[in-house]
């Protein structure tokens, strides 16, 4: 009988070692799964950070490709400018020289002619008629060819200011330039008006539209065409509605 309870217990004993054992090593294999696990998930972690930390690099890459390849581009159409600009003014310059011994030829003409008059010859006086009109024509055409050079300049400069970054330069355009709105376009805030390259307007010059000799709004020039022009309305420039017909003047007009 005592024999049985020994081994009884020593069964019971063993069977109480077995299941402590047995959660034991439950309890490590779920520690070592949830290690596993947090591992994993970690790992995953870092190789999408990873991939994204490459994505970005790639996109910086191209980034800094792009813009030094603008900055490039921009140089090049600076010293383009820049060059245009100096060929420009050296040829308003010879022009000038050149309109001021056409204009001393004419003077000397004139006096010759008014000497002839007096006792000259018939033959004589037309001759130096002749010669005096050509001379007048001559520095016609070299005031019309001076006024178109001094415009292109302008141009240049105003282009090249832009190009250099002059971001506070003021556009300024002839004083008696006027004209009127021919389209307005009031989703979109731009208008169309009846005067342009040919009337001396320039890009990102800015109008006043008036009406009835009040202020309406201020636009800014976009597009410049031989006898038009498109501009914008500037933001906080609007005290009105635009109608067709209303006045533009320039906003900074040249001294």
């Amino acid at each position: 009988m005592l024999m049985r309870i020994f081994l009884i217990v020593a069964i019971v004993a063993g069977l109480a070692a077995g299941v402590l054992n047995f959660t034991v090593v439950k309890n490590k294999i779920t520690a070592l799964t949830e290690d596993r696990n947090t591992q994993r998930t970690q790992k995953q972690q870092a190789q999408t950070e990873l991939a994204s930390t490459k994505k970005d690099l790639k996109k910086t890459r191209d980034d800094l490709a792009q813009t030094q390849q603008q900055l490039t581009d921009t140089q090049a159409e600076r010293d383009k400018a820049l060059a245009s600009a100096d060929a420009q003014k050296k040829r308003a310059d010879d022009l000038s020289t050149k309109l001021a011994q056409t204009t001393q030829e004419r003077d000397t003409a004139r006096n010759e002619l008014e000497a002839y008059t007096v006792t000259g010859t018939a033959q004589q006086f037309a001759s130096m008629n002749k010669t005096l009109q050509k001379a007048n024509e001559q520095i016609d055409a070299l005031n019309g060819e001076n006024k178109l050079l001094q415009h292109q300049l302008q141009r240049k400069t105003d282009e090249l200011a832009r190009l250099i970054g002059t971001n506070n330069i003021v556009i300024t355009l002839p004083p008696e330039l006027h004209g009127k709105v021919m389209v307005v376009d009031p989703k979109w805030d731009f208008v169309v008006v009846n005067i342009g390259d040919d009337q001396g307007v320039k890009e990102d010059g800015e109008l006043l539209v008036s009406r009835d000799g009040k202020l309406v709004a201020k636009v800014v020039v976009r597009t410049v065409q031989k006898d038009r022009s498109i501009a914008n309305v500037v933001p906080g420039w609007k005290l009105g509605d635009i109608y067709e017909g209303d006045v533009v003047t320039p906003a900074h007009p040249a001294s």
